[in-house]
């Protein structure tokens, strides 16, 4: 199920992997509608790692809430899952093939938590800053083109001299 509200996404699923993977391509797209591309990578590389987890490590019921909320100043993600545990953090070896996922999700983030929501499971969460938007353009400024030097084949063009102004001679 998906609901939408203007600032927030919600996705309940089972964490498989065939739905981690529909799970990323419906963030990208909600992110893209936002306007927001600069945050896709991290977002779903952030959220791969946590439904992954939910995956191995959360016990026989892998359903989860997957939800995203923009606020003005960042995009949080969170991870809402039935067991209870709370997700240890580890620093793996180099040749270690697992291990490094809530790693990942701080590498990428501005910031990441979790929290307990009693017996009936956590919430794992990380958030991203949303890029400043562009300035409008000032409108008192003048137009790039009025300072430009016309040029010709690649080379400057000489700009006619001023000619003294030619004054009647009396005669």
């Amino acid at each position: 199920m998906i609901s939408q509200q203007s600032r927030h996404c919600t996705v309940e699923l089972q964490a498989l992997p065939s739905r981690i993977r529909q799970v990323r391509r419906i963030i990208s797209a909600q992110l893209r509608h936002w306007h927001l591309e600069p945050l896709i990578d991290e977002a779903t590389l952030g959220v791969t790692e946590l439904l992954s987890n939910v995956h191995r490590h959360a016990g026989p019921d892998k359903q989860c809430t997957v939800e995203i909320v923009l606020r003005p100043d960042r995009l949080t993600v969170s991870v809402h899952d039935h067991d209870p545990r709370l997700p240890q953090v580890h620093r793996a070896e180099s040749l270690d093939t697992c291990g490094r996922g809530l790693a990942l999700v701080e590498a990428v983030s501005e910031s990441w938590g979790m929290r307990p929501e009693g017996p009936a499971g956590k919430v794992v969460w990380f958030t991203l800053p949303t890029p400043v938007p562009a300035a409008p353009p000032r409108r008192d400024t003048a137009p790039l083109y009025a300072t430009a030097r016309p040029h010709r084949a690649g080379r400057p063009v000489r700009m006619p001299e001023k000619t003294p102004a030619r004054s009647a001679v009396a005669g």
